[in-house]
């Protein structure tokens, strides 16, 4: 994986994982949740190894998730109606996955590696991003669904 890391310039992530942001478009908008200004649409290379995990964390704008390499990665997302999974790669049913807007969500590889891609939009901006591990209530709630997906707050 050392090589993957090295050829797209990867940097730990906040959530678990790597990543390197690719495209920030330059224009900009008003968010219509924020009512800031954010680019238009972000992109970014992520990618998580045998043994990391990708934090449950929401973003508060739309995302899609692209499968590119390795082994199929999980995708848990909790929201108001409770858990869903869904696999995305090699034999499985899709290589993409949208996450709507203020969605939790949370990631694992299947094997050794997944790279993938997050396009967000409108754009990507840290001031959007939160931890559930963060959000007393929205934890509680979490935990009262008893999901088996502790280990990933």
């Amino acid at each position: 994986m050392k090589n993957l890391i090295k050829k797209y310039d990867l940097a730990p992530h906040p959530e678990g994982g790597y990543f390197k942001e690719i495209y920030r478009s330059g224009q900009t908008l008003e968010s219509p949740v924020t009512g800031e200004t954010r680019n238009w649409v972000t992109h970014i290379y992520f990618l998580l190894i045998q043994g990391q995990i990708s934090r449950f964390h929401r973003v508060i704008h739309d995302e899609i998730w692209n499968f590119y390499k390795g082994d199929p990665i999980q995708l848990i997302q909790f929201n108001l109606t409770g858990i869903t999974e869904e696999r995305m790669g090699p034999g499985c049913n899709g290589y993409a996955a949208i996450v709507p807007g203020n969605t939790w969500q949370a990631a694992v590889t299947t094997g050794r590696y997944s790279l993938v891609g997050c396009t967000v939009a409108p754009g990507f901006d840290f001031s959007d991003f939160s931890f559930l591990r963060d959000t007393p209530g929205e934890q509680e709630r979490f935990r009262a669904e008893k999901t088996g997906y502790d280990h990933l707050l």
